[in-house]
């Protein structure tokens, strides 16, 4: 039985295959106390827009949070999306806005926004997730009020800052308070 990854596959492509054995028992020897430091932790990891155009690197993700839920801590993923939105507001014909790198939100820039990151990219995540078995579910911040935001500043219109968010439960969801 061959143990060496399919062409093409996400593990045959990653930076790690070509590791030797010595090696991967070192990186374990290495992450080991982190893993018992935060096993049963809930951690919050961010996902760049950005980093989710190569494939290949959301596929490394994905593996990483499913890992991550196998050894016990209990990852939860906050994800952007600018990359994707601009590419839908070109498709749809609407000029995008932005001043000192933050983009300006109207309305139908706001209709956008959801429709890519609630509709799309948090799909794409948790299909990436599932399909190698993790039981991921994808929630927006506007589901039962789980983060609130405020105005950041009028000439950005609709954009806004993080100003509140719930405390996760013990299963992992931030209920409403």
């Amino acid at each position: 039985m061959s143990t060496e990854p399919i062409p093409g596959s996400p593990s045959a492509d990653s930076s790690t295959s070509d590791f030797s054995p010595e090696r991967r028992a070192a990186v374990l020897v290495e992450t080991l106390p982190y893993i018992q430091r935060f096993a049963g932790s809930i951690i919050v990891v961010k996902f760049g827009g950005n980093a989710m155009v190569d494939e290949n690197l959301a596929a490394r993700f994905a593996e990483d949070v499913v890992l991550m839920h196998s050894v016990g801590i209990r990852p939860v993923v906050v994800h952007g999306g600018g990359p994707q939105i601009g590419a839908l507001m070109d498709r749809l014909g609407i000029k995008s806005e932005f001043r000192e790198g933050l983009r300006v939100t109207d309305a139908e820039t706001l209709d956008v926004a959801r429709m890519v990151l609630v509709g799309k990219v948090n799909r794409d995540i948790v299909s990436s997730i599932n399909r190698h078995g993790s039981m991921a579910v994808g929630l927006s911040g506007e589901d039962a009020g789980l983060i609130r935001a405020s105005a950041r500043n009028p000439e950005l219109g609709l954009s806004a800052m993080l100003s509140r968010s719930t405390r996760p439960s013990s299963n992992g969801y931030w209920p409403r308070t």
